[in-house]
Order: structure tokens, then sequence, then C-alpha cells
């Protein structure tokens, strides 16, 4: 029997690769003599570079940009081999490197962003993929673009700086000076949301006030999202408000697909893809994924229903084990998932399960086998 063990983190308290140590020590107390495997995964969010990297047997390349504020950041992206690259966005221009006290995306450039794939374009990487979100951005993809070559300028000819404040002056684009690599190399855009450049759904009012924008300033910088995709139909003859997604990270998703030509495509996705997954469910009998809540946001994008689907496919059963379960997880029934356990063993609050979380991960992880194994048993007899 093999087993493939490809769980979320449960975030704040059990790591992807804590949870198959776990998993395999709880299989091998029930059934004996078995083949385990773990893989760590995320499904674009924070800590993708990482898991992805883990799992490939790939390294960082580490690198000192420009943040939000255009102050300097260390950084690194992820070398998984010769050709392919993974960039986190959020590290070079995510929210958490803007205080609270400044956080204005009038003021926040997506540059460090543009320098992360620049580098990656000069080290000769052909495929870059960039997961989205976390951002402390609403420019666009100015910011990032302007890192690559491409100027922006107002009616008078001034080159802008590319922050959220821009968008409002820009009248024309130049794209002369783009990296030259850039039509030789395929990008991904890892994105789970579909909201479009502009409109009452569209990068500012869906997600500004999270970055600090208040009313006022949403207001501003919707007028200056929709000069801007003016702009960019007039010049380049593409609406990028009908491409879903491109709303994603205050309007990268629009700048990576429109300007790259990136495909925008679901994070856990593109992660499953990096890691090679559908070969590694070669010869496997059992996949146990899980994350640390379960429920009908679980069905949008997160990585138990990618995991799932592709276990659906390949006719491969997977279980879920989850920390605890909330409204609509039935839904992950329909992607796959088989069956769920949670750890939680009795009363207790989020402090102690968290506290807790080995022993009470471990201790459902031997029932869920002790499970599994009546099941196998009650097949052999029929």
């Amino acid at each position: 029997m093999k087993l493939l063990f490809v769980s979320d983190s449960f975030k704040g308290s059990l790591s992807s690769e804590t949870s198959a140590e776990l998993l395999q020590e709880a299989a091998e107390q029930v059934f004996g003599g078995c083949e385990c495997a773990g893989v760590p995964v995320a499904d674009g969010g924070e800590g993708t570079t990482q898991a992805v990297v883990r799992a490939v047997g790939g390294s960082l390349q580490g690198l000192c940009v420009h943040g939000p504020l255009m102050d300097e950041v260390e950084v690194g992206y992820g070398v998984l081999d010769q050709h392919r690259a993974l960039i986190e966005m959020a590290t070079a221009s995510g929210l958490p490197l803007v205080p609270d006290e400044l956080r204005n995306p009038l003021n926040t450039t997506t540059y460090g962003t543009g320098e992360l794939i620049r580098d990656a374009l000069e080290r000769g990487f052909d495929e870059i993929s960039v997961a989205l979100g976390g951002s402390a951005t609403n420019d666009g993809g100015m910011g990032c673009l302007r890192a690559l070559g491409v100027r922006f300028t107002d009616a008078e000819g001034n080159e802008l700086q590319g922050t959220g404040a821009d968008l409002e002056r820009v009248a024309h684009i130049d794209l002369s000076g783009m990296h030259p690599r850039v039509p030789d190399v395929t990008f991904v855009a890892m994105c789970d949301v579909n909201n479009p450049l502009c409109g009452s759904d569209g990068a500012t009012y869906t997600f500004g006030a999270q970055k600090g924008a208040t009313p006022a300033i949403q207001e501003r910088l919707e007028q200056g999202m929709e000069n801007y995709r003016k702009v960019i139909v007039r010049e380049l003859g593409v609406d990028p408000n009908e491409i879903p997604g491109s709303g994603a990270a205050g309007g990268l998703g629009a700048a990576l697909a429109v300007f790259l030509g990136a495909e925008l495509k679901s994070g856990i996705e593109t992660v499953l893809d990096l890691i090679d997954f559908d070969q590694l469910l070669e010869g496997v009998s059992l996949v146990v994924t899980g994350e640390g809540r379960t429920d009908w946001q679980s069905c949008h994008g997160k990585v138990m229903q990618g995991v799932g689907r592709r276990c659906q496919r390949k006719g491969v059963p997977a279980v879920g084990l989850c920390g605890s379960l909330g409204t609509g997880y039935q839904g992950i029934y329909e992607h796959g998932i088989s069956s769920l356990m949670v750890t939680e063993n009795g009363p207790m609050t989020l402090e102690e399960a968290m506290d807790g979380v080995e022993e009470l991960y471990r201790d459902a992880a031997v029932r869920m086998f002790r499970l599994i194994q009546v099941g196998m048993g009650l097949a052999c007899e029929a």
C-alpha cells in the first residue's frame, strides 16, 4: 500500500511538512509496513514559494528590491530548476511591508515585483510564475511594468513613477524599452479571483479598503483606474476589464496578462503542475489532504479542492483530515474528497486546539487510519 500526504498548512499551528510526518507515524502504527510519501503544498498565497521549492528540491534566489513605498527590502524567489522560477509578489509588494499608519494605495507601487521578474528574466528562466495575493498596491501593475522597461507618461510627456496616484495621470504608454526577453518567456499569474480591473467588483472597490483606502481615496483610485483602462484600450487594443482576474493584486493581474501575455490560472492548479502532482499519484493507494478549517471557501481554489479533483481524475481515493468544519463543508465531497475527519476530540477553545495541535492531529490520524483499515477488511470480505 502506498500513501501520499498532501495537506495545506494549518495557519499558525501546523506546517505541511509536520502534518506529513505525523501521518506517517500514524500510518505505520496502524498498518505496519507501508510506503508513505509527503509533499508540501500551498494554494498560491503566503508560503507558496517555500512549499514548492521544498517539494521539487529547488532553491531560493536572494535579491534586494524596492518595497511598496520604495524602501529597500531583502527578498527571494524560487528557483525550481534551470528553466522555471516562482515569484510571490507579496514578498516585494505585500501589505505586511507597510506600517499601519502609512497604508494608502495612492502611494504604493509594484515596482519591486517587477525587479524580481527582471532578475528572473536576466538569469535566463523560460517559465516564470507569479503568485498574486496579499498586495499593498492598487497601481494597475504600472510599477512592475516600469521595472521591466515600460514608460508611462502624462499629457506633457513626463514619466510617471507607477503608484496608485499616477493612474489618473496616464496619457501614453511606451513599450519600446520593454525587456527583450519578455516575448520568449511563458508567464503564469497565479490568481484565484475573477474580479475585473474596474467597476463595483473591480480591484479598487473590492480590495482597496483592506489596503488602507478610505471611501474618498477609493473614488479617486477608481477614476484613475478607469483612465488607465481607457489608455490601454486606445493604445494596445485590449480591454483588461474583459479578462477575468485582471483586478487581482490591485490590477497587477491586468498588467501581467495584457503586457506580458500571462495566463491567469488557479493558484493550487499551478502549484500542482509545478510539483508534477499527477506523476506523484502514480501507484498511490490513498491520498490524505487537509487544512485548518474546511468550509464553503474550500471549494474555491483551495488546496483540498485542487488535490481532490486531481485524485478524482486519476481514480485515486482521497480523504481529508482537518482542524475543524464550518458552514458548507459538505461541498468538498463534490471535488473528489470521499470523507472528512477533524482533529478535535472534545469541547475545547481555539487556543487549546492550537496549543495541542500535534498530539490532536496524530490521534485523529490514527483514528482515521483505523477506520480505513476496517473498510479494507470489509472490502476483502465482499
